[in-house]
C-alpha cells in the first residue's frame, strides 16, 4: 500500500483532521489491487467484440454459400426471352422450367365475354329484372333495387349478388348503358343475358341487352402441338414458364421462346462469396497486427486467428474429382499473398456457359466443395456450440466471471475495512479535538495548587 500522507496539524490546536478525506485516500490505495483485474476485463471485452465481429462475418459467408448449395436456389433459377415481344412477352420462368428453346405460333387471342343494355338516361326509373347465365352455369335473376331503381342501382345489385360477372354503368353523350363483363375468361365464360327490364320514365319501354363480345379461347401451336388457353396469360403450355399473348398477326409467324440458366445471378452470387471471404481474411490480418498507436490488436497472438486462417485456406484449396470443375481455381478464383482471393469473371462466365451442370455439381453434390466448405464454416463460426469462435467466447466468459468475482470480493473486503477505519479515525479525531480542553484543566489545577498564574508570571 502506498503512503497515505496524513497531516494532523498541531496536536494542541484542537482542529483534528478530515476523517472522510483520510478514509477515502486509504480506500483508493486498497483499490489499486483491482486495477490489473479491471485492465484484463477490458482486454477480454475488446477480444469479445472482435470475436463476435468475426462470427458475424463467418455467418454472412455461410449465407452466401447456402445460396449456392440450395437445390431450389440460384442454380435452379431460369430466365427467358421472346424473339418477338410485340406478339409474345415472357413473364417468368420458375425453377421447375427446363432450359431449352420452344417454338410458339399465336393463331388467335383469348377474349372475355361481355354484354350491354340499350341506351337509357342515367336517372330513368327502371322496373323488372335481368337474368344472367355464365357459360353452362345456372341462370341467375337479379331484380331492380326498389330503393335505387336506376342503372346504377341495378349495377350495384348485380355486383352484390356475386354471380360471376362485373356490372358497370358506361355513360357518353347519348346516355347510359349497363355493361356486364364475365369474370370467367375464354369460351367457358360466354354470357347469355335476357332482359325483363322496362324504363318507366319513358312510357314503360323495354330495355334490351345484346352480346357485345363472345368468350373465346386463345389458340396457338407450341412446338407443333395445338393448344388453347382461356386467358392470354398462358401458364400451362411450357412447364414452369408463364408468357403473355399480346397479338395474333396475320399471317401467323413462329416465335422463339428461349429458356436459359440464370448464369448472371450465379456469377453475382459467387462474386459475393469471394467478397465476403476477403472481408474475413482482412479482419484476421488486421487482428494479427498493431493499431495506429503501435498497440497490439485485441486478438494479437490468439490461436483462434491461426485456426480460422488455416481452416479457410485449406477448405478453399481442396480439390474434388477430376471433372471440368474440380476446384475453386477452375472457376477463376486465385489466391493472393495476404490470404485474400481474386475472381476472374471471364473464366467464370466461360465455365458457366460451357459447363453449367459441372459448376452446379461442384457446389451442390454430396461431398463436394459446397458441403465441405459449409462443414468448415460450422466448425469455425459462432452459430454452433463447438465452433472455434463460440469456444473462444465461452473461455473469455469464464475468465470474466472469475475476475468479476475477485473484484466483488475485494470490494466487500474494502467496504468492511472502510467501516472499521472510519470508526477508529473518528475516535482518534475526538481525542485530538479534546486535548486543548484537557490542557486548560491541568493549567487551572496547577494554578490552584501553586498559586502561580501563567498570565501573571
Amino acid at each position: 500500500m502506498g503512503n497515505v500522507g496524513l497531516n494532523f496539524g498541531s496536536a494542541t490546536s484542537g482542529a483534528g483532521f478530515d476523517v472522510t478525506a483520510t478514509v477515502n485516500q486509504i480506500v483508493t490505495n486498497l483499490q489499486a489491487v483491482e486495477m490489473p483485474w479491471k485492465t484484463q476485463l477490458t482486454n477480454l471485452a475488446n477480444q469479445d467484440a472482435q470475436l463476435s465481429s468475426l462470427g458475424t462475418q463467418l455467418s454472412t459467408l455461410t449465407t452466401d454459400l447456402h445460396n449456392l448449395t440450395d437445390f431450389s436456389g440460384i442454380f435452379a433459377a431460369k430466365q427467358g426471352s421472346s424473339s418477338n415481344t410485340n406478339v409474345l412477352s415472357l413473364t417468368s420462368a420458375s425453377t421447375s422450367a427446363v432450359a431449352g428453346t420452344h417454338t410458339v405460333t399465336v393463331q388467335s387471342l383469348a377474349q372475355t365475354s361481355t354484354a350491354a343494355s340499350g341506351v337509357v338516361a342515367a336517372s330513368d326509373v327502371l322496373a323488372g329484372s335481368v337474368s344472367i347465365q355464365v357459360g353452362s352455369g345456372a341462370v341467375q335473376t337479379v331484380n331492380v333495387n326498389a330503393s335505387n331503381p336506376t342503372l346504377a342501382g341495378l349495377a350495384a345489385a348485380i355486383n352484390a349478388a356475386s354471380i360471376g360477372v362485373t356490372a358497370t354503368v358506361l355513360t357518353d353523350t347519348n346516355g347510359a348503358r349497363l355493361s356486364v363483363v364475365s369474370s370467367t375468361p375464354g369460351a367457358a365464360g360466354t354470357l347469355t343475358v335476357s332482359s325483363g327490364l322496362t324504363d318507366t320514365t319513358t312510357a314503360s319501354s323495354a330495355v334490351s341487352f345484346s352480346q357485345i363480345q363472345t368468350g373465346l379461347d386463345a389458340s396457338m401451336l407450341v412446338d407443333g402441338v395445338q393448344l388453347t388457353s382461356a386467358s392470354n396469360t398462358v401458364t400451362n403450355a411450357i412447364p414452369g414458364v408463364t408468357f403473355q399473348l399480346l397479338s395474333a398477326p396475320s399471317p401467323a409467324s413462329s416465335i422463339q421462346v428461349v429458356i436459359t440458366n440464370d448464369t448472371t445471378s450465379v456469377a453475382s452470387a459467387i462474386q459475393t462469396f469471394v467478397t465476403d471471404y476477403n472481408k474475413v481474411m482482412k479482419a484476421i490480418n488486421t487482428q494479427e497486427g498493431k493499431d495506429s498507436s503501435g498497440n497490439p490488436e485485441p486478438l494479437f497472438g490468439s490461436t483462434v486467428l491461426a485456426q480460422l486462417q488455416q481452416s479457410l485456406q485449406g477448405a478453399l484449396n481442396a480439390t474434388f474429382g477430376s471433372g471440368a470443375v474440380s476446384s475453386a481455381y477452375s472457376l477463376g478464383i486465385t489466391a493472393n499473398q495476404d490470404g485474400t482471393i481474386s475472381l476472374n469473371t471471364d473464366t467464370l462466365t466461360s465455365m458457366l456457359n460451357t459447363n453449367y451442370s459441372d459448376v452446379s455439381a461442384f457446389f451442390q453434390n454430396a461431398g463436394s466443395f459446397g458441403a465441405s466448405f459449409a462443414n468448415t464454416l460450422n466448425n469455425l463460426g459462432s452459430s454452433y456450440s463447438t465452433g472455434a469462435i463460440t469456444l473462444a467466447l465461452n473461455e473469455n466468459k469464464s475468465q470474466e466471471a472469475n475476475l468479476n468475482d475477485d473484484i466483488a470480493r475485494q470490494e466487500a473486503l474494502i467496504a468492511t475495512q472502510k467501516t472499521n477505519l472510519t470508526a477508529e479515525l473518528n475516535a482518534a479525531n475526538q481525542i485530538l479535538q479534546s486535548i486543548p480542553a484537557q490542557i486548560n484543566q491541568i493549567n487551572e489545577m496547577y494554578s490552584a495548587i501553586t498559586g502561580y498564574s501563567k498570565t501573571q508570571g
